[in-house]
């Protein structure tokens, strides 16, 4: 379920400055959508994995935090990575 380190590096190089950037909040943000897609589709399949759900309501917290706190920072590039990511807000 973890994400593999092409994947990860893939985002970092899409959402941050450079490609050693993985503590941008931006990539952050993106880093945890990505789990939280892919935590949402094994809970479709196995429905009482209450582990697995607890885990995916903590990464959802963390990303609402992350994204309150671009919002405060740069209005600009919240807008522009809810609409990339297709988070709704």
């Amino acid at each position: 379920m973890a994400l593999t380190k092409e994947a990860k590096a893939k985002l970092v190089k899409k959402y941050g400055k450079n490609e050693k950037d993985s503590g941008a909040t931006e990539v952050q943000i993106a880093i945890l959508t990505e789990e939280i897609n892919e935590l949402t589709e094994h809970l479709k399949i196995h429905i009482h994995d209450y582990h697995s759900k607890r885990g995916l309501l903590q990464k959802v917290g963390k990303r609402r935090s992350l994204l309150d706190y671009l919002k405060k920072k740069d209005v600009v590039s919240y807008r522009k990575l809810i609409e990339e990511l297709n988070i709704r807000k």
